[in-house]
């Protein structure tokens, strides 16, 4: 007869964890595609337009991301506004590490690094290693589900590495294949639907389909960014990087007030205490504490959109 067992179940299975990390809703796609698009315009108008410089511009953005990324990690459930803020500075520092990685230190060519091609073979690596470490540490997969602090961790390095692939594979295929911005964006786009007609259609893992759209929602940002900030003749709106970034950024605080809005009158329900995928041992939340169950869910489920 084993106490150890005995007492172990309730212990965790009576207690519940307030959600840290969104529903995967229109709305969060919506969200992201405008977090990461303004990246990719606010990377361009700090190192472009103000002449800020390379190496200030990526400190700054480090330092944006280490900020909001550390109160997200302190935070005792979902904040909207702290959520797509850690997003937008993956964004932004994802086109930091991309750049340095394809051209190298303050080089506007690809001739001090290693390349779009290498580059993306580098991430894609980089990736797959995370995901394998993700499966080993008994994490699950299942990003709605995220209770345990390891795998918000896991969660937050994938989507940064995540969003720097998409970066160089944005870049390889609008620079080096020739295609441009313009056909670069269609043909994302295309990909992006095609994604979900598999998601609909098939019994493809929706896991692998949500970080290969996430990963593709990076480059279809930026291809939209220089379609905002690009002169006319060459194809773009012409908003320049100024008024492309504040236009994007009231989008975002939008779209995250909208968030915000429905969350109060749909509140996130809680989730079961984490326990190790391969051991069943319990693990260390990533948010607060709560023995209240979550209530009975019945027809669709409205919890993260606004009704």
């Amino acid at each position: 007869m084993s106490h150890t067992s005995g007492a172990e179940i309730p212990a965790h299975l009576d207690r519940y964890v307030l959600r840290k990390l969104p529903h995967v809703t229109v709305l969060f796609w919506a969200l992201k595609i405008v977090a990461v698009t303004l990246g990719e315009t606010a990377g361009d108008l700090f190192g472009i337009t103000l002449q800020i410089g390379y190496v200030l511009t990526a400190l700054i953005f480090l330092t944006f991301f280490a900020v909001v990324l550390t109160i997200q990690l302190r935070a005792k459930r979902f904040h909207a506004a702290v959520y797509w803020s850690v997003v937008l500075g993956t964004s932004m520092v994802g086109t930091e590490i991309s750049d340095f990685i394809d051209r190298g230190p303050g080089s506007g060519s690809a001739e001090n690094g290693i390349g779009y091609g290498w580059g993306a073979l580098v991430l894609t690596s980089l990736l797959g290693l995370i995901f394998l470490v993700w499966w080993r540490t008994g994490q699950t997969y299942d990003v709605e589900n995220i209770a345990s602090r390891k795998g918000e961790i896991l969660y937050w390095v994938a989507i940064l590495v995540s969003n720097t692939l998409g970066t160089a594979s944005g870049d390889w295929l609008s620079d080096e294949t020739g295609l441009g911005f313009a056909n670069a964006f269609l043909i994302i786009a295309g990909i992006m639907v095609a994604i979900i007609a598999a998601h609909y259609l098939t019994n493809i893992n929706g896991m692998v389909l949500f970080w290969l759209a996430f990963i593709l929602t990076r480059p279809l940002g930026a291809a939209g960014g220089d379609s905002l900030i690009k002169p006319v003749d060459e194809g773009g709106l012409g908003w320049g990087t100024l008024w492309g970034s504040v236009t994007l950024f009231a989008l975002l605080l939008a779209l995250v007030a909208y968030q915000t809005y429905g969350l109060r009158r749909h509140p996130l329900e809680p989730l079961p205490y984490p326990v190790s995928r391969r051991t069943g041992r319990p693990q260390q939340p990533n948010g607060a504490v709560t023995t209240q169950a979550p209530r009975a869910r019945t027809g669709l489920d409205l919890s993260a959109e606004p009704a």
